[in-house]
């Protein structure tokens, strides 16, 4: 594709076609996501949970492929259940290295498995593994937003004690707040946000999208809901940015929108003083 110079023109060309329709709409639904959850992420210090949680559910959406069934649900039924297993095994967020990763272990082991003894094309697999949002379909976008929809409305049920305890664990037990079951629901949350978010980024890149914009952001600010905010802009400008530029390019939009959130992340981090 030739790129125009006048951008409405170029927007006009692109919104023509029906794939990049849908990558716009789930790209958008997955950045909002993806910045309120991932602050969480930074703030609890939970990024490689949120690794883990890819790898896991590459395991799950594997084993999917296999049986012949949408990968997405194997992506979320298995990075679901490995969210509430770990949050169960480990009574702590910042104690729950070793219960990662050997549920980790385990699901690469089976992800291995189910890979090796699948028999369709490679370019599945391999869009499990690096994110191939311009390929997701109309019902995926569906499921989705459904599944988008749930986790914004647990989310913001459980916000503010969730904030409290990642700020201070200790003096959230001592108040008698939950810490345990609020644990659980944060790490099903972040499971389910991870599993749509590897659509767009992959498991293997998913750090762009949900740690890189809410790392930024913090450094921008303290305060809680300016960092969502800033998060998921970042996530936004990232995700539209890297699939108009895809558009016209060659090259994996993976590449591009871990370019720009990462280019950011550099920028704030030795360029930008508060």
């Amino acid at each position: 594709m030739l790129f125009s110079v006048n951008v409405f023109s170029a927007l006009q060309q692109i919104f023509q076609y029906q794939f990049m329709q849908h990558a716009f709409e789930a790209g958008t639904i997955i950045s909002v996501v993806a910045g309120i959850i991932g602050y969480l992420v930074v703030l609890r210090r939970t990024s490689f949970a949120a690794h883990a949680y890819a790898e896991i559910g590459f395991a799950g959406a594997a084993g999917s492929a296999l049986a012949g069934i949408n990968p997405l649900f194997g992506l979320l039924s298995a990075s679901t259940i490995a969210g509430f297993g770990i949050a169960v095994l480990g009574n702590r967020a910042t104690q729950r290295d070793v219960e990662i990763g050997s549920v980790l272990a385990f699901a690469l082991g089976l992800g291995l498995l189910f890979i090796s003894l699948y028999k369709g094309y490679a370019t599945e697999a391999y869009s499990i593994l690096f994110g191939e949002i311009l390929g997701i379909s109309g019902s995926s976008v569906l499921i989705t937003l459904a599944v988008s929809v749930l986790i914004l409305i647990a989310a913001a049920l459980v916000y503010r004690p969730i904030l409290f305890a990642s700020l201070d664990e200790d003096v959230a037990e001592a108040k008698g707040m939950r810490t345990l079951l609020l644990g659980v629901i944060f790490m099903v949350l972040l499971a389910a946000s991870v599993s749509i978010a590897i659509q767009v980024t992959g498991v293997l890149l998913i750090f762009a999208l949900m740690v890189t914009p809410a790392a930024t952001a913090i450094r921008l600010t303290k305060k809680p809901m300016y960092a969502v905010a800033i998060a998921a802009i970042i996530s936004l400008f990232a995700t539209w940015t890297g699939l108009f530029i895809a558009f016209y390019q060659p090259y994996p939009v993976s590449f591009f929108i871990t370019s720009i959130v990462f280019g950011l992340y550099l920028i704030v981090r030795f360029i930008y003083r508060k």
